[in-house]
């Protein structure tokens, strides 16, 4: 998944931060603040599941000073400098579209291979159902904030700034709200480093026959390095190009698939109802986009009817992706005389050129998962270094000679908060993924079972509960907010995939 998953729905940060006109820096570096956009590029924060923000068919942007002081993103045109234009639903769909499909995609097939394809393809369906009505939930908080900011502060700008979903939580639910969304998303963060590290462990181990833990290691560490060493700017464009080649080498595997007799349809495939349950955690994990929620609002100036088209539209692409993916890995293995897991079986399949390109597609994957994950995370962990050292000295001068202990003392003084901050993120999630066995299927299944499922599918109904019951009357007619049985019952649909994952993570104590 692309890293640019426009961090401002971090839970800590609510506006997005742009830096000087002079100063060409992604469109995705933010503020960890609650105030009006600061011009201070040097404290930066991003985050997403997918913590991500795929560039918008890969349009360039230039950072343009609006009225009242304010620096927004305007996307650069042929028709010259300074042209400003309100974002398009194609946009905001190719913006879900390439942050919906990461690593998630890998953990379905074996988790789902004993439920069958039928109860997977409707569960799966169901649980695309569930989030798209959290998904509209957020959109209309979100906006409803928004709008309530810019009719209090008397503002006629047209420019919209991004509202974090720890501030929407914080607005609606209080403080405890905000608490809690903080903790949840910091443990989203973590659990989601250490399925990334296992899984690349043993990719690479099948690819290179090195051990599976030295593997993940060595993988994490390399983009540890590229984000420290090379900043934002070197790994967004690695990133670019990553993920345009996991996209495309997903439809190419889908498609030869397919050409190959890979679809079996649905025969033989009733399945087990009962073995259901325990498949919800990583549905939800694989078809989150929510964090984008925040983004979507601002780019769309608070449209609510193209918000929601976007938000249909852009969820349905990668269902259906999902759908054909399972349909070809379950057919293979209800083909198969034992059970097995579904992408090993497409890895051993005789179809011209198909298991290379599933290595590839699976390491590409877990690596734009990974980068955004590490990238957001050690963001937010540099911010909070930079907030700890702020008040104290800030070193001693080193003399300017040219010599190597010179620049290096000076790239370390300029470099060392990010470097520390990385490691904070890199060392707990390596030494879990390198000591708890079968970690990646754990991970996913805390991950969507817990994080993913309280931040996008406890608190949204909640929120949109203490909004209304604020608002009163001034709530449109047409907002989904004011459906109070929608809300009661997506959140017990919700609580209940939360109980079901305590079961099953406490199942070993029952005799």
């Amino acid at each position: 998944m692309n890293f640019r998953r426009l961090i401002s729905s971090s839970p800590h940060r609510s506006n997005p931060c742009c830096g000087p006109p002079k100063i060409p820096t992604p469109p995705w570096e933010g503020l960890h603040q609650q105030g009006r956009i600061r011009s201070k590029p040097a404290r930066i924060a991003l985050f997403g599941r997918g913590f991500s923000c795929p560039q918008l068919g890969f349009q360039r942007w230039r950072f343009s000073k609006a009225k009242k002081g304010k620096f927004v993103i305007v996307k650069l045109r042929d028709e010259g400098e300074g042209v400003r234009k309100e974002g398009s639903v194609a946009g905001a769909v190719a913006l879900i579209v390439g942050t919906s499909i990461g690593s998630g995609i890998l953990a379905l097939p074996n988790k789902t291979s004993p439920a069958g394809l039928l109860p997977t393809s409707i569960s799966l369906t169901m649980c695309w159902a569930f989030l798209l009505i959290e998904a509209l939930l957020l959109v209309e908080i979100n906006v409803g904030l928004l709008r309530k900011k810019k009719t209090e502060a008397e503002d006629d700008d047209d420019e919209f700034e991004v509202i974090s979903i720890r501030t929407m939580a914080e607005e609606t639910l209080g403080e405890w709200g905000g608490a809690l969304a903080t903790v949840t998303y910091v443990f989203l963060g973590y659990t989601s480093m250490i399925a990334y590290s296992s899984k690349s462990g043993e990719i690479l181990h099948r690819l290179t026959d090195f051990p599976q833990s030295t593997s993940g290691v060595v993988f994490t560490a390399l983009f540890a390095v590229l984000i420290s060493v090379g900043g934002t700017r070197a790994t967004d464009q690695v990133n670019q190009w990553l993920t345009v080649s996991m996209i495309g080498l997903l439809a190419a595997i889908e498609v030869l698939a397919v050409l190959f007799g890979g679809w079996s349809g649905f025969e033989g495939s009733s399945g087990d109802w009962g073995k259901v349950p325990p498949t919800l955690p990583v549905m939800i994990f694989a078809l989150v986009y929510h964090d984008l929620a925040p983004v979507l609002c601002a780019y769309l100036k608070g449209d609510l009817t193209r918000i929601r088209a976007s938000v249909l539209l852009g969820s349905v692409v990668p269902l259906f992706a999902l759908l054909i993916w399972e349909a070809i890995a379950l057919g293979l293995s209800n083909q198969a005389d034992q059970a097995s897991d579904p992408i090993e079986l497409l890895l051993r399949v005789e179809w011209s050129g198909v298991p290379f390109m599933v290595e590839a597609f699976s390491l590409l994957a877990v690596g734009t998962s990974l980068i955004g994950t590490l990238l957001s995370f050690s963001k937010f962990f540099k911010e909070q270094l930079n907030n700890v050292t702020s008040g104290s000295p800030s070193g001693r001068q080193l003399p300017e000679e040219s010599n190597y202990f010179y620049y290096v003392s000076s790239w370390w003084e300029k470099n060392k908060a990010s470097v520390m901050a990385t490691v904070m993120v890199v060392a707990p999630s390596v030494l879990v993924s390198t000591t708890v066995p079968d970690a990646f299927s754990a991970a996913t299944d805390i991950a969507g079972g817990y994080c993913m499922t309280m931040l996008y599918g406890v608190l949204p109904p909640a929120m949109a509960w203490a909004m209304n019951k604020k608002q009163g009357q001034e709530t449109e007619e047409t907002a989904m907010s004011r459906a109070r049985p929608a809300l009661v019952g997506v959140g017990l649909f919700a609580c209940g995939i939360v109980v079901e994952q305590i079961l099953q993570d406490f199942s070993f104590l029952h005799p």
